[in-house]
């Protein structure tokens, strides 16, 4: 399939659509990315890569990180994970508080902020140990450790924290705070609250562009393998899990309705991206940064849509 004239005709497509929506305007860094602007890129599992747009255009990948922190805490803890965080969608906007009080502080899901916050706190309880150099200290940083999973398995090195990005959420994370709190009172967070907020807010402002997106998540597109260097990421079954887990819960309270029209696992993120995989096929990235009432991006959305209509791409 020639992926290039049909990433060309989305993008005509969706210009007329790039003024709806807002941007995320209770991250102060956020709020003033210009609206109007829209990238896409595929990369298949055979090596074939197609973009459009601003596709080389940094984002925030925000939300779409809790994918590659949920992939490494259950590569540390394996399904002890799932004791301290569930597998439902939570039905609920993703920084809501409610459900935790009646559910004993146990989230419902990893891609919800209070689940990411636990799964965060799990990194930062068994961290890696620096080996390479024999460098020591007690443990390996979390934050470096996060960020080193996702150039890895992008196969890039530039990857950044945008440093603006993460200091203002931290200035800002009232909300994301009450949630750590809220469940650290029920003793589901095993770390002092500040330090888990440090690292989840600096997993969130990892800056990417559309093709690094799209090539760091290609792992689950092919069984949890890297298709670029051959080497196992995570085991197959453990790869569907994760596209089980972005199929229901990655687009928060809107997440059936994006099965319904879309028909592929994704996980969206308030920056204004999504990571889509079509398994045994592609991952694909999206960004536009005026997003939907529910939190996602509006433009990428619709992107997505035609692009699944397009290919017959669907897990159904």
């Amino acid at each position: 399939m020639d992926l290039q004239p049909i990433l060309d005709g989305i993008s005509a497509k969706i210009r007329p659509h790039l003024s709806d929506g807002r941007v995320a305007d209770y991250i102060p860094a956020l709020a003033r990315v210009e609206r109007e602007q829209f990238g896409m890129a595929i990369v298949t599992c055979e090596g074939q890569t197609a973009q459009t747009g601003a596709a080389e255009t940094l984002f925030s990948i925000q939300s779409i990180s809790k994918v590659f922190t949920l992939t490494m805490a259950l590569g540390k803890i394996g399904n002890n994970l799932w004791h301290r965080v569930g597998r439902e969608p939570s039905g609920s906007a993703f920084n809501s508080i409610m459900q935790l009080e009646t559910e004993h502080g146990i989230p419902r899901n990893p891609l919800i902020n209070a689940g990411a916050i636990v799964v965060t706190d799990v990194i930062l309880s068994n961290r890696s140990l620096i080996s390479e150099n024999g460098i020591g200290e007690p443990g390996y940083d979390a934050v470096q450790e996060i960020l080193d999973f996702v150039r890895l398995t992008a196969h890039d090195p530039s990857i950044a924290i945008d440093r603006e990005v993460a200091e203002s959420e931290a200035a800002h994370g009232f909300r994301n705070a009450s949630l750590a709190n809220f469940m650290k009172s029920f003793g589901n967070l095993e770390n002092p609250v500040e330090r888990s907020l440090r690292v989840y807010f600096h997993q969130c402002a990892i800056a990417m562009n559309c093709e690094q997106l799209a090539r760091a998540g290609l792992f689950l597109a092919a069984d949890g393998r890297d298709p670029i260097s051959g080497k196992k990421v995570v085991s197959a079954p453990r790869a569907r899990r994760i596209n089980a887990i972005m199929l229901t819960c990655g687009h928060y309270d809107a997440s059936g309705d994006f099965a319904f029209k879309v028909g592929l696992p994704g996980k969206s993120g308030v920056g204004g991206g999504i990571l889509c995989i079509v398994p045994d096929v592609a991952a694909i990235a999206v960004w536009s940064p005026g997003l939907n009432k529910n939190g996602n991006s509006h433009a990428g959305t619709l992107a997505l849509e035609m692009l699944a209509k397009e290919t017959g791409w669907s897990i159904f």
